[in-house]
């Protein structure tokens, strides 16, 4: 168009109401726009769908400004024209931009996380008493724990609990599951061992063998034994092997690790 402008294609794409998190790399900044507390959960492996954690699928070098990084600038810092390759190498290497209001709210939500897994887990050996979440709090401030933004609420649950033990602030120990397991005589012969390895206290168990066909133990495992149990009951032949859970604690966590 005669004496008009030339229309230039914009590199600009606009984001409100967004947690960004910044990478410097090869003396470039990269930028990716998040929706707020799904990068945490991210790093944890919480949240696996890369697509509930991004806004866009963008990298950016400034997100405020809109402003998007050009192909050869990836090529260059991060050897890689590879978006969604560039994207996880800021998101869990860069750092998550928040307020100081923000990042402390954030904390203080973490801390109650924790607290919460402990008082689940745990109680007083002495008196098999569980703690209440506001005591565990106290706990944590006494032996001055450190919140870490990055990793779970239970990952940090055990560091708590190592930590309590470790500094005998408290008595605690983790809470222990009464379960009974049952299954036919024959197949008994074949997996007590086994299942006695699994096993922190047998309270009751039939092994008289004119006691009939099936083998039944009622015993004290920790939880994080449980899924080794049923694994190991689920080979009986038959589908004939059972685990029954008499006195149940949060089991179904998918961190092994603290179940």
């Amino acid at each position: 168009m005669a004496g008009g402008k030339i229309f230039q294609p914009s590199t600009k794409i606009r984001l409100t109401n967004v947690s960004i998190v910044r990478l410097r790399k090869g003396g470039k900044r990269f930028e990716v726009a998040c929706y707020k507390n799904k990068v945490t959960e991210w790093r944890t492996g919480v949240e696996k769908d890369i697509d509930e954690v991004l806004q866009i699928h963008q990298i950016y070098v400034n997100v405020s400004k809109g402003q998007v990084a050009k192909t050869e600038e990836l090529r260059k810092c991060f050897n890689t024209e590879d978006v969604d390759e560039v994207i996880k190498e800021v998101l869990m290497k860069g750092e998550q931009q928040v307020s100081d209001k923000e990042r402390h709210h954030q904390l203080d939500n973490m801390l109650r996380d924790i607290a919460t897994v402990v008082a689940e887990k745990c109680v007083n050996p002495a008196t098999q008493q569980p703690y209440t979440v506001t005591m565990i709090e106290k706990i944590m401030a006494d032996i001055h724990y450190s919140v870490n933004p990055n990793r779970s609420a239970k990952q940090q649950a055990l560091d708590v609990i190592k930590q309590i033990q470790e500094q005998n602030t408290v008595p605690i120990s983790r809470a222990q599951m009464r379960i009974r397991i049952s299954m036919p005589r024959k197949d008994a012969k074949r997996l007590r061992e086994k299942i006695l390895e699994l096993v922190a206290t047998v309270e009751d168990e039939e092994r008289d063998e004119g006691g009939g066909e099936e083998y039944e133990q009622v015993c004290l495992i920790d939880p994080g034994q449980y899924r080794a149990v049923t694994e190991l009951i689920s080979g009986v032949p038959k589908g004939a092997g059972t685990v029954e859970i008499l006195s149940l604690r949060d089991i179904n966590d998918e961190d092994s690790t603290l179940n």
